[in-house]
């Protein structure tokens, strides 16, 4: 058995404290019917990062969080390798330049899409769901279709086992998610805090329809804009993309698992959780110093276990605040202004970066790979759950500056 099994909850890795607290809360409910936390697991707003729940007709909007359908896509590009690797810091120059990186950052360019015509940003504006100081969110929306964000966000450039490029992206619905998921978790009586109970909704509920409604378009907006980015990244080298992979891993989907070895129709809802049925295929991204993978799901009793999901990500073991230490907003300073140090230098993480040959752009110490669990490691407890098809090897990264601050809590 590849998992510990705490209190009938399979846990992958090991085992986090906090978040197996928090999974347990979540269990609490009578209408949960299994959980599971993958080898990345951390602790989370009211559901901890790296969980799965299952649900009886139920949805829970923290359970997704404030990034609604975060998610990732790799493509592989029709360009010589050796080419890639001569010009990539002129290319990783051109793609820090032309995709917007940051908080609250607008397209550089006007991205239309069918989306914008969708019934449900009606259903937005009747619910009075608005973006900062009460802008019209259909028209925030809009503007920041195809920009990437903050935190751990990124755009990146892989080479695999085949001498192949990649580009790899990792991010979610930006303002729209956001504002979408703090209406309903507020609507639904959610407490601020991490050890708090989820919101959760009857599906056939008025809250619990409209919440999935707006999820799904949040979903669809998600998809439009890695997908946007991805097809920049290919412009900029001439190219055009051969082969694609995407998923989500803050999303709920209603799907039928084998709970208690009875066929069950329920709702799963993953916080930083990548979809893993059989023969299905995802691409989760290491730190910005270690290899990504494009992998499979496979057919195995812990992958039942699994509620059919495997990692996202690395998984942090530092946070935010004791990599990079505390600072503050200044509006005098009109910047932040550093109030104590953390534990990881600029220095420290650029010897990293270098050493293994990746050309960095923008990046704050708190995402340095330093705050991460080695993903070969955190893949290797999923054993039977998964398949690695490809190794990824990061040549360059791009993320958002060091200054900027990411409020999407999940």
């Amino acid at each position: 058995m590849a998992y510990t099994n705490i209190d009938n909850v399979p846990v992958w890795g090991e085992p986090d404290e906090g978040a197996v607290r928090q999974i347990k809360t979540c269990l609490a409910n009578k209408d949960a019917a299994a959980g599971a936390l993958m080898g990345d697991h951390h602790l989370g707003y009211a559901m901890p990062i790296g969980g799965v729940v299952a649900y009886h007709g139920m949805v829970s909007p923290s359970g997704v969080g404030y990034d609604i359908a975060c998610g990732n896509k790799a493509v592989r590009l029709d360009v010589k390798a050796e080419d890639v690797r001569r010009d990539i810091a002129k290319i990783m120059n051109m793609i820090f330049k032309s995709i917007s990186f940051g908080v609250g950052r607008k397209n550089q360019e006007q991205v239309d899409h069918e989306l914008f015509d969708d019934e449900t940003w009606k259903l937005i504006e009747q619910l009075r769901i608005t973006g900062p100081k009460n802008r019209n969110l259909k028209n925030l929306a809009r503007e920041q279709l195809g920009t990437v964000g903050s935190g751990n966000h990124y755009v990146d450039l892989f080479i695999d086992e085949e001498d192949r490029v990649w580009c790899g992206v990792h991010f979610g619905s930006r303002g729209l998610g956001h504002k979408i998921a703090s209406f309903f978790i507020e609507k639904g009586g959610g407490a601020d805090g991490m050890h708090v109970e989820p919101v959760v909704f009857h599906e056939h509920s008025n809250l619990g329809a409209e919440y999935l409604q707006c999820m799904q378009l949040a979903g669809e907006y998600a998809y439009a804009g890695r997908d946007w980015v991805c097809q920049k990244v290919a412009r900029l080298l001439e190219t055009r993309i051969v082969e694609e992979v995407h998923n989500h891993h803050n999303y709920a989907w209603k799907e039928t698992h084998l709970i208690d070895n009875c066929e069950l129709d329920v709702w799963i809802v993953r916080k930083g959780a990548t979809p893993a049925f059989p023969g299905q295929r995802g691409f989760v991204g290491g730190s910005m110093g270690d290899i990504s993978v494009i992998l499979e799901g496979m057919d195995s009793e812990d992958s039942v276990m699994a509620l059919r999901s495997t990692v996202h990500g690395a998984g942090r073991v530092m946070s935010r605040t004791q990599a990079a230490g505390k600072k503050r907003w200044s509006k005098k300073a009109r910047g932040f202004v550093r109030k104590s140090e953390g534990q990881i230098s600029r220095e420290m993480m650029m010897d990293w970066v270098h050493k293994a040959g990746v050309e960095l752009r923008g990046a704050g110490t708190d995402e340095s790979p330093h705050c991460y669990k080695r993903l070969p490691e955190v893949l290797e407890a999923h054993g039977s759950t998964v398949r690695i098809i490809h190794t990824l090897t990061p040549i360059g990264v791009a993320m958002a500056g060091e200054d900027e601050f990411d409020p999407y809590k999940d």
